[in-house]
């Protein structure tokens, strides 16, 4: 019926990046929401400790791999026979200054084309062969095939020092998000993108507590760090919610990064 929230039970997802961190939060709420869950991670990650776990598969893949990323959606087709969600969340971040006016040294030049690679160029590589495999089973009742669900990051619109190439990286999410909409709005799957925050992911809870609390200060309401199965939640309302389409929605406590 149009205007209801779609049902997680049964649907099929794949959740790129879940082994850890948000695809991990995000992969364990769709499990418990009764979806069918592949997690898409590295084969060196815990991508099998962590879907045998939580009740999901693992599908182990680089995302800037067109071969392995081809295998892991022929897995999922096998296994499950279809799709009906793909959440990116498999990402990078290094900070540094393109140049060192105080060294006299560049930087690597492979550090930007690797997070651009990843980020971007990862991202698009996952998409296509998602929507090839959500375009083989016929629209609902409300000409729905599915949803694909980015991850951004404030980055994207404040970035700070030393994150010229990470926020190009996550601006080009935002940027792609409305173009793919209306490429496939006729072939009813949605493009939504999320731009997470501080988030307590491994990345900063290896971070000493003082840096973590500085960090939680700066953000108005609540004041503390995101929690990944938060951003699962959202990832699930996304899901759900077939009128959302075409957007981008900062998650981040009303965080704006200061230079």
């Amino acid at each position: 019926m149009a205007g209801a929230l779609r049902s997680t039970k049964g649907l099929v997802a794949v959740v790129t990046g879940g082994a850890s961190g948000l695809g991990r939060g995000t992969a364990e709420v769709l499990t418990r929401a009764g979806a069918k869950v592949a997690i898409l991670d590295l084969p060196q990650s815990k991508g099998a400790e962590v879907a045998k776990e939580i009740g999901a598969i693992f599908t182990p893949a680089s995302v800037t791999s067109e071969e392995e990323v081809k295998a892991a959606f022929d897995k999922v087709r096998s296994e499950y026979g279809r799709l009906d969600a793909l959440v990116n969340c498999a990402g990078i971040a290094y900070a540094f200054k393109l140049y060192s006016v105080n060294k006299k040294k560049h930087v690597e030049l492979d550090k930007i084309r690797q997070t651009l690679d990843v980020n971007v160029v990862g991202t698009f590589n996952v998409i296509r062969h998602g929507v090839a495999l959500m375009a083989e089973h016929e629209k609902d009742e409300n000409g729905q095939r599915g949803v694909i669900i980015n991850t951004a990051s404030v980055a994207a619109f404040d970035g700070q020092t030393g994150q010229s190439a990470y926020s190009a990286s996550k601006g080009a999410i935002v940027a792609m998000t409305l173009p793919l909409a209306r490429d496939f709005a006729g072939d009813g799957i949605r493009f939504n993108t999320v731009a997470p925050g501080l988030m307590d992911t491994p990345l900063l809870s290896s971070l000493p507590d003082k840096v973590k609390t500085f960090l939680a200060q700066l953000i108005p309401n609540p004041s503390r760090l995101g929690n990944p199965q938060e951003y699962g939640h959202l990832v699930q309302h996304i899901i759900q919610n077939q009128y959302m389409n075409g957007e981008t929605i900062r998650f981040d406590g009303a965080l704006r990064m200061p230079a």
